[in-house]
């Protein structure tokens, strides 16, 4: 009994769900979560929303043994969901009666897949997905083997999966048709099938390589049809007819070509170059490959029109509806592209110019020099002249001299460019004795006669050509780039190098021609000539740190004039820091000779005009003018140079204020501007006049980070706050003593009323016999003990503005930029013109940019964004510039499809009665969208000029098609007298309301698409029969 009782009993159990009930119940787990039971029906669609709403996909994974699969659903955004707006008609315009569906049927039960198939309002969307171009779906899920399986190649295997959804189908409600997609991906075929209470519908597929003989036209296509549906009814039901044909516009031969031929007899002789100034633009072959006429008649009835093997009423000239795409090259090579990418490439180059030059590089002051007066120079007795600083860096520059026959840029060329970056010299007069010396040992431009360096008018009219063409938008955007103004000597100069270094030498020749442009700015610098299309005044902080250098060497330039043509007058030394040693030696036949002036003590001459200043109105006659006090001698001069030095150092003067103002006659007035209008001095009876001062020193965004540096260095100590304050009061120490020198008497107060009038308080008081009186006093931050204004006041001394020392060193600053020019790399030098060429190519692309292209505005705003980011970037790097540059090819690339639209479409304009704007918007939709309808068809002037294109393409075609042989079609022929070519594609779709299976079957809707091309013969048909009466 024990043993008995020990077996063990195996037990199967049935209940245990295979591997295919999983599969189902997977996907009903997925209609579920995505809420697909009992779906409702929307509202019907309107026309063209296939192809212009906005289309949502879902996807996720299943399992079915050992395959993986995708479900992805694609369902069209619908914004208006009224239930009022479905109706049980499937559409008013259809040639297919309502009245097929039965009465006893509930109107908003009608199937929204039942709707898509039957409106004609949406036959042929321009893009959309696939299966929903084949047959009018707004809503359908998609079953399709996961990326790395194997494709469903065996038809059991699909009638697996189409079996397993439909049992899923119905057992949630839901209606959303599936699609299995099997095969090749690449031959896109699909089966599927959508379950309805008491109708189901198959989605069948045909797909072939070449189009059968019986399926060539529309008859044969119609019998195929009404065979398959097999109704088995007395009276076959009438089919609406939806038909379209796609014409092909290939040749352009006949039109212009995207760029004019080179002139190989100019400098340039490239293509799209025309001169060194003008950046290049558009492409190399024309952008534009195919334009595609498509003709569709929506809705016929099968009897209202013929199409067999012997006749056609379907002439594209009379098709209702006409619409037209373009097909474009992908990424067509572009000149403007291509020469800002070439560009950007040298910018990562690390070669010095001496590198790049090598063997070209001759010394120049070689010849002449003896090596046996090497010793007699060591041994001679005689004083030795140290060399300026001037004439060091000039003998440095000069020592790079190229042989002519080795210059990677020629002689012409050279002087060609170097005439486009400076205008201002003559070509006459090359061969003068002012010629600047180039460093190939030939003449390049003279310079012996030149304008003023202010910019041209040529500048503010491209500036206000590119402000009219941006609009209000991009205004402000525009100026946030931190380059140079268009048509300014740095912006050409951009454009020059980026050309010579694409067409012109590369690399060499950049280095060459920079080489050139840091000699010809040493020679103006050197001979007081002002630089050209410069804006007058203080470095401009919005522009790029080269275009800030320029500036600044012409701010030295014009104060050296300035300085250089008073100094005859005043008899001073001119501060030209030509030799150290000239001004020391002249210092020892002064009668004086314990003053030794140096660098920093030089005078300075004001620029203003000595009438201004000398004999005014309001001068007292007791006073003495400037033009006497011009004649102090050399002694007081140095005295009180000598002074002034003193003080800055911190120690005390023998002469104190009080000494000095005891007698207010002590020294003369000089130095005054004019006689202020309302103020007079508080403690002498005199009015008080404006002093002319120094123009405060410019500086360029680089020195005024070097010099916060040393400010934020001296710390937060009293001490470093005290020497801070020090170091920025050197202008207020020179308006002060200014100030002094015009006004004999002063107080701090009467500085404080005209130099900063807010620091001075009047307080309204009345006397014991009711007088009214206003006493004024210095504010309380000008009484506070050790307060900065009057430690400076106290160390000022009277001394004018022309005989301080100069506050701005034009020699020595002028000197630092030709340093920092010539220290340059090529490479250098590339990333510092890029700004200019990015501000330069998006002026371009809106001057091309005819057609006002919506898409390309939001494309500029994207340009101009990241030309911001780049060029106020801190770190030069060439690869902020890259992405920058892309952004713009792809925008050179879409206006040039544009521009080149334009141009063909108007050549065929003539005698129509059309306006450009019209053209231009028509090219801007045919850019921006798959497909754009002409209203009005072949009837329409856009009409006839899309006819106008295709008939002057055709007429070769025409001709080669007269001797052909017999066995052409008539069909054929006939698309030969409407001229216009064979169809490239003719598509089909057939629609009725038919009971089927059985004739007691309630009527449903069948639908077949056609598709015939020359490699592809495609029938989608979908076919509903009612499941309840078989």
């Amino acid at each position: 009994m024990i043993e008995d009782e020990s077996e063990v009993f195996e037990i199967t159990d049935f209940t245990t769900a295979s591997e295919w009930e999983r599969f189902i119940a997977k996907l009903e787990e997925i209609i579920h979560e995505w809420k697909l039971s009992h779906l409702i029906a929307g509202p019907l669609l309107t026309k063209d929303e296939l192809t212009t709403g906005t289309w949502e996909e879902k996807t996720t994974n299943v399992q079915f043994a050992d395959f993986s699969f995708t479900v992805t659903r694609h369902s069209l955004r619908q914004t208006s969901s009224d239930p009022n707006q479905s109706s049980a008609n499937i559409s008013s315009s259809d040639p297919v009666k309502p009245s097929a569906v039965s009465d006893e049927d509930d109107q908003t039960s009608i199937p929204f897949i039942w709707q898509d198939m039957m409106s004609v309002e949406n036959s042929f969307p321009s893009r959309a997905h696939c299966l929903c171009r084949w047959y009018g779906l707004r809503d359908f899920i998609v079953v399709a083997t996961a990326p790395g399986m194997n494709d469903i190649m065996s038809e059991s295997r699909v009638n697996m999966l189409i079996s397993s959804i439909s049992i899923a189908a119905n057992n949630t409600g839901c209606q959303v048709p599936f699609f299995v997609q099997f095969h090749s991906k690449w031959r896109r075929l699909f089966a599927g099938i959508s379950e309805y209470p008491g109708f189901r519908t198959s989605f069948e597929m045909v797909q072939l390589k070449n189009t059968p003989q019986q399926c060539t036209n529309l008859t044969s296509l119609l019998n195929v049809f009404k065979s398959k549906i097999s109704a088995p009814v007395s009276s076959f039901p009438t089919t609406a007819v939806a038909v379209r044909m796609t014409y092909i516009l290939q040749d352009w031969t006949q039109y212009a070509w995207p760029q004019l031929p080179p002139d190989f007899d100019s400098a340039t002789g490239e293509i799209g170059v025309t001169e060194f100034g003008v950046l290049p633009f558009g492409a190399y072959e024309d952008p534009v490959c195919e334009l595609h006429l498509s003709t569709t008649w929506p809705g016929l009835a099968e009897h209202q029109i013929v199409e067999d093997s012997s006749f056609s009423d379907l002439d594209p000239i009379h098709a209702p509806h006409w619409s037209v795409r373009v097909r474009v090259a992908d990424n067509p090579q572009c000149l403007l592209g291509d020469f800002l990418n070439e560009f950007v490439k040298f910018c990562s180059r690390t070669e010095s110019t001496q590198q790049l030059l090598g063997k070209s590089i001759i010394l120049s002051d070689s010849a002449g020099l003896d090596v046996s007066q090497a010793l007699q120079r060591l041994t001679d007795p005689g004083p030795y002249v140290l060399p300026s600083i001037g004439k060091a860096v000039k003998r440095a520059t000069s020592k790079l001299a190229l042989r002519p026959e080795d210059a990677p840029i020629p002689l012409e060329l050279l002087n060609e460019i170097l005439l486009f970056l400076f205008p201002d010299a003559r070509e006459a007069s090359v061969k003068t004795k002012g010629m600047a010396m180039t460093s190939s040992g030939c003449s390049t431009i003279s310079n012996s006669e030149v304008t003023d360096g202010t910019m041209t008018s040529s500048t503010s009219e491209q500036d206000l050509q590119t402000s009219e063409i941006l609009g209000c938008q991009f205004k402000e955007m525009f100026r946030q780039l931190k380059s140079a103004p268009l048509g300014s000597l740095t912006s050409r100069l951009a454009i020059c190098m980026c050309i010579i270094n694409h067409s012109h030498g590369g690399l060499c020749a950049v280095a060459h021609l920079w080489q050139e442009f840091v000699l010809e700015m040493r020679y103006r610098w050197e001979n007081n000539y002002v630089i050209p299309d410069l804006e007058p005044g203080n470095p401009n902080m919005g522009c790029c740190l080269l275009h800030q250098k320029l500036q600044m060497l012409n701010c030295c330039i014009e104060r050296k004039k300035a300085r250089e043509a008073l100094s005859g007058d005043c008899k001073a030394p001119s501060g030209d820091g030509s030799s150290v040693s000239s001004v020391v030696g002249d210092s020892k036949n002064s009668p004086n000779k314990d003053v030794s002036l140096s660098s920093d003590e030089e005078f300075y001459e004001c620029p203003e005009e000595e009438a201004l200043i000398d004999g005014t109105e309001g001068v007292p006659t007791s006073m003495p003018s400037d033009e006497n006090a011009i004649g102090t001698t050399e002694n007081e001069d140095a005295a009180l140079s000598s002074s002034l030095a003193s003080s800055v150092g911190g120690q005390s003067s023998s002469v104190t204020d009080s000494a000095l103002f005891a007698e207010p006659q002590a020294y003369r007035p000089e130095g005054r501007l004019h006689q202020h209008e309302d103020l007079m001095l508080l403690r002498v009876s005199e009015p008080l006049y404006v002093p002319v001062t120094q123009e405060p020193s410019p500086m360029t965004e680089d020195l005024l980070e070097e010099h916060a540096e040393v400010l934020a260095k001296l710390g937060t100590s009293p001490e470093g706050a005290h020497l801070r304050a020090r170091m920025q009061s050197a202008c207020l120490l020179s308006d002060m003593e200014a100030f002094k020198a015009a006004n004999p008497g002063c107080v701090l107060g009467d500085f404080v009323r005209w130099y900063s009038p807010r620091d001075w308080v009047e307080e309204k008081m009345t006397d014991a016999e009711g007088n009214v009186t206003f006493v004024g006093q210095l504010s309380q931050r000008m009484q506070i003990p050790g307060n900065m204004w009057l430690e400076v006041w106290q160390s000022a001394r009277p001394i004018p503005a022309r005989r301080q020392r100069r506050l701005f060193d034009d020699t020595k600053e002028a000197e630092k930029v030709l340093h920092w020019l010539t220290s340059m790399k090529p490479a250098d030098v590339a990333i510092r013109l890029m700004p200019m060429l990015v501000h330069a190519a998006i002026n371009k692309l809106m001057e091309k940019d005819k057609c006002r292209l919506s898409l390309l505005q939001k494309m500029m705003a994207q340009i101009i964004n990241k030309g911001t980011k780049a060029t106020r970037s801190i770190s030069n790097e060439a690869k902020r510039y890259e992405d920058l540059i892309r952004h713009i090819s792809l925008a050179e690339i879409f206006v040039t499809r544009a521009q080149l639209l334009l141009v063909k479409l108007q050549q065929e304009k003539n005698d129509l009665d059309i306006k450009t704007s019209d053209l231009e918007q028509f090219v801007s939709d045919l850019l921006e969208h798959p497909e754009v309808n002409i209203d009005g068809g072949s009837r329409s002037s856009l009409g006839t000029i899309i006819h106008r294109l295709f008939t002057t393409s055709c007429k070769t075609e025409v001709v080669d098609a007269s001797n052909e042989d017999d066995s052409s079609s008539s069909t054929e022929r006939l698309q030969f007298r409407s001229e216009f070519p064979r169809p490239v594609g003719k598509e089909y779709i057939l629609r009725t309301m038919v009971s089927r299976p059985a004739p007691w079957s309630r009527p449903s809707p069948q639908r077949m698409y056609c598709v015939l091309m020359k490699d592809d013969f495609r029938l989608a048909g979908a076919f509903t029969s009612d499941t309840t009466f078989q």
